[in-house]
Parts: structure tokens; C-alpha cells; sequence
């Protein structure tokens, strides 16, 4: 039986549990596009094809006998190469953990396999999920479906590109600094950067890591909003020690149409620099949204200075991830490169020096700035349902796996910027706890996606991608990269990984 390689995980779902489509043909596809594209994006990176196979037959015959096995039930999907899944290995993109072979599931995998889905893979990561690029020693470098010469983003850069591809119908990321949201905004597709804690992560973390790192979250990717909101209904709640006294109820969203609603909007910020196909395409959404009477203000004042914001940002981010910059050789010589700093020094790589040494009284007066930063995110959320805000600086740029990644230049209209400093965008929702939806919103002049970031108040997730719903169904959807019906045309070259 044939199936639409970019149906939705909801209808597909729906389309199992109906009988009209079998578990089994809706995998198979997946294979077969994966076999056919693989060469061209090395999206997904590591395969557990038997597995899924026993799971989809199963699942077929459990609908057979009237039973409903979930959900997701039958929905073939892949999940981020970070994720642990028992028996297939979890490198991180690092050659020294090509050994590391996963015992158990992690929380969110095992939710998902709860709720019907047949996991048949994982999708390819920078190393230590640490670019905005998606390239490692182990697997090697994921293109992007609109075109191969260009980044799919990172740090869930495959997972963006297996679902723009029509590759795999679902995915499941993780977000410190723009890992979803980034990928999301240069495939055109969507993703779901999580409040702080709503979705466990246990078994997202590098071997003899046990705590969880703050700010970073995991969170789902597809190709519809809707798709957004089932993930994140069937993996979202508290795991482990937590559960036995605590229930999640996330707050429904309180409207239907954009009338009424108050909504922020920020295309653009002199603190950074941000393309005109970008930003302009926000204003036309505001505006739309202004038509069907929303109440829009736009540019919008933020409540802080964003330059400050931005460089706590960056160190706390730096802070949260400094566990992984190294043994405690690699430590000592940081701190001995810090003592050398200029005080007056603030560009990039200094203030990600300074985060990754950070003394615990230090650490402790940045978290108390942050407390303060999220008072007045609070404050501002009173007077504002949503704030629109780009995701990137640009649409997609060129793959550049040389030098050092926070010299890597970007073009933003003319003007070389460092790709790392777009991440200014995503501060805002992972300092303050919020989330964060990123959806498509156009297709440029170029060719290519862009989109808008949709914040809301904390915990406010599933108002986030209410709206994201709306503009899907009354100003832009997700559309697939045409050039791929090319690729497929041609004799298959290369098969699963």
C-alpha cells in the first residue's frame, strides 16, 4: 500500500488505528526513502531495521484483534543520536564513545514506545551537540534536503533533515542554545523548545553523566504543529523520584482565532544583525495576524538590555555545559588562559572562557541575575500572550567545517557576521525558562524556508503551538523541498545506513 512519505504523524496515526493503512507499509516507506537519500543528506546515522519491523507486524496484529496499542501507534519515527536506545550505540558525534552501547531506553524513548511509536533509527549530531552545523568524525556530515551545499543546522541538524526529506514521519530533539529551533528554522519544519523540566530527559547524557545540565531541554520536531502537540502530550511529565507526588497539567490554550490575542513582536534587534528575508517575513506574518485581529505591537521594548541578557546567556550556557569542555588538564589550562583575559574583553570566546570556568560564588551571582531576568520576563507576559522573534539571522548558508566555531563567518545581507552569534535569539527562551516554538512561515526569494519563533509565559507550551497551528492553517504551512522528487527519480545508489 502506498504511503505519503510526508503524511503526518497525527494522520498517520489515525489512518493505523483505522485499518486503512498497515504499520509495516508505513515503515517500509520510510526505508525506502531513506535507502535513496541517505547518500545525498546522511541524515539518519544509525538504524535498528529488525527491531522495527517485529514491532510494526506486531502492532498490525494487535489492530487486527480490535486492540489499540497507543497514540503513536505504527508511526514510524526517528530520534536524536544523544538519545539513548538499548542496544544501539550513543556517541554524542565523538569517536572515543563509538564503543558506548546504550542498556536501556532513555525516558523519552520509552514513552514514545509506550504510546505506539516503531523507533527505527537515529538521526546524525555535531560533536557534543555543539554547532550550529551538523559534522562529526563518526558519521560524517548531514546535508540539507533543500540543498546538499548548505548546513541542515545543528545541533539537531539530522533529525531537521530526515523530516524536511520526507525521511522520517517524527522526531525528538534537544534544545541549549537553538538545537531545535535552529534546524527547525533552516529546513523549514517545526520545533518545540520545551519549559524547563516539562519533558524528562534520563538517558540524554554522556556516559557517568547523571545530572542533568540546567537550561537545555528536549523537545519534539515534525512537519505539523499538530504533530508538536501529540509528542510532546505523550512524553511530557515528571519521571523517576518526581512522579511518585507530582502530576504535570500544562495549561490549554485559551483561544481559537488570533482576534484578541496580544501579541509582541520583535523582527529585528540593533544588538545583533538579522536578514531582510528574515525579518520581513515576520512583519507580513504580524501584520496578517494584525488583519484577523490580533493586537499586535511591533517593535516591540523589551523589559532588559538584551546585549546583558545575551552575555549572561552565554555564560551560564557555557556553565551549564562545561562538564563537557574536557578533563581537568584541559580545565586548568582554561583557567590559566582566563587569568590572561582583558577585563574589558567581552567578545564571544571570552565570555564562553569565562562560563566555562566559572567559581561556584560566581555561578551564584549570574543564576541570582537570572532570577531577576525571569521576574521580569513574568512581568512582561502579563501585558503580552506571545512574542514573535526570529530563529536565525539568515536562512540557510553554506556548510563550513573549517577553523573554529566561533569564527566561522555567515553572510546576513552583505555583512559577515559569526554564525554564533545569531544565538542571541535564542536566549531569551532558554534563559527564562519558556517555550519556544519555531515554525515555518515563507519560502524566500531564494528558494528556501524561514520561519518565526513563537514564545510564550512559562509553561505556556501548548498555547505556543496553538499558535503555531493557526499560522499553519491560515498563513503558511510546511512544504517539502521540490528538488528532492528529483533525487528519488534517479536508480537507487545507496542503501540504508
Amino acid at each position: 500500500m502506498s504511503v505519503d512519505p510526508y503524511a503526518s504523524a497525527t494522520s498517520l496515526a489515525r489512518g493505523i488505528a483505522s485499518g486503512r493503512t498497515r504499520a509495516i507499509d508505513a515503515l517500509e516507506a520510510c526505508l525506502e526513502r531513506q535507502g535513496r537519500l541517505h547518500g545525498e543528506l546522511n541524515a539518519i546515522v544509525v538504524t535498528d531495521l529488525d527491531r522495527a519491523r517485529r514491532e510494526a507486524r506486531a502492532i498490525d496484529r494487535a489492530m487486527r484483534r480490535g486492540e489499540r496499542p497507543g497514540p503513536l501507534a505504527g508511526v514510524p519515527m526517528t530520534v536524536k543520536e544523544s538519545f539513548d536506545i538499548a542496544g544501539l550505540p550513543t556517541t554524542w558525534g565523538v569517536a572515543a564513545h563509538r564503543g558506548n552501547i546504550a542498556t536501556r531506553d532513555s525516558r523519552v524513548v520509552e514513552r514514545l514506545r509506550a504510546a505506539g511509536a516503531v523507533i527505527w533509527g537515529k538521526s546524525n549530531v555535531p560533536v557534543m551537540l555543539a554547532d550550529w552545523q551538523t559534522f562529526n568524525p563518526v558519521y560524517g556530515t548531514t546535508n540539507n534536503p533543500w540543498d546538499p551545499a548548505l548546513t541542515p543546522g545543528g545541533s539537531s541538524g539530522g533529525a531537521a533533515a530526515a523530516l524536511a526529506s520526507g525521511i522520517s514521519t517524527l522526531e525528538y530533539g534537544s534544545d541549549i542554545g537553538g538545537s531545535i529551533r535552529g534546524p527547525a528554522h533552516l529546513c523549514g519544519v517545526y520545533g518545540h523548545k520545551t519549559s524547563f523540566t516539562v519533558v524528562p530527559a534520563g538517558g540524554h547524557a554522556l556516559p557517568g553523566v547523571w545530572s542533568g545540565p540546567e537550561i537545555s531541554v528536549v523537545g519534539p520536531m515534525a512537519r505539523s504543529a499538530a504533530d508538536l502537540a501529540l509528542a510532546l502530550r505523550v512524553t511530557a511529565g515528571p519521571a523517576g523520584n518526581d512522579a511518585r507526588a507530582f502530576r504535570l497539567r500544562l495549561p490549554r490554550p485559551g483561544f481559537r482565532s488570533a482576534r484578541g490575542l496580544r501579541i509582541a513582536v520583535l523582527p529585528s534587534h540593533p544588538a545583533t544583525r538579522v536578514s531582510r528575508a528574515v525579518s520581513s517575513a515576520i512583519e507580513s506574518l504580524a501584520d496578517h495576524l494584525g488583519r484577523r485581529g490580533a493586537r499586535i505591537t511591533m517593535p516591540v521594548e523589551l523589559p532588559f538590555d538584551a546585549a546583558e541578557h545575551d552575555r549572561l546567556y552565554l555564560r551560564l550556557r557555557r556553565a551549564a555545559t562545561s562538564m563537557r569542555a574536557g578533563d581537568e588538564t584541559s580545565h586548568a589550562r582554561a583557567l590559566e588562559e582566563r587569568a590572561r583575559l582583558d577585563p574589558a574583553d567581552t567578545s564571544y570566546y571570552a565570555d564562553q572562557l569565562r562560563g566555562n570556568t566559572l567559581g561556584h560564588r560566581e555561578w551564584l551571582q549570574l543564576e541570582n541575575e537570572r532570577a531577576r531576568m525571569r521576574t521580569l520576563w513574568d512581568a512582561f507576559f502579563q501585558r503580552h500572550d506571545f512574542l514573535l522573534c526570529p530563529g536565525a539571522a539568515t536562512v540557510a548558508w553554506p556548510q563550513n567545517p573549517h577553523g573554529l566555531r566561533w569564527e566561522r563567518m555567515i553572510d546576513v545581507d552583505g555583512v559577515p557576521m559569526a554564525d554564533a552569534l545569531q544565538i542571541f535569539w535564542m536566549g531569551f527562551a532558554s534563559l527564562g525558562c519558556l517555550p519556544a516554538t519555531q515554525a515555518p512561515i515563507a519560502i524566500t526569494g531564494s528558494g528556501l524556508p524561514t520561519s518565526v519563533q513563537i514564545i510564550g509565559p512559562q509553561y505556556a507550551d501548548l498555547s505556543t503551538i496553538a499558535l503555531a497551528s493557526l499560522i499553519e492553517r491560515e498563513w503558511h504551512a510546511f512544504q517539502p523541498p521540490r528538488r528532492l522528487d528529483d533525487v528519488i527519480r534517479k536508480p537507487r545508489h545507496a542503501s540504508a545506513a
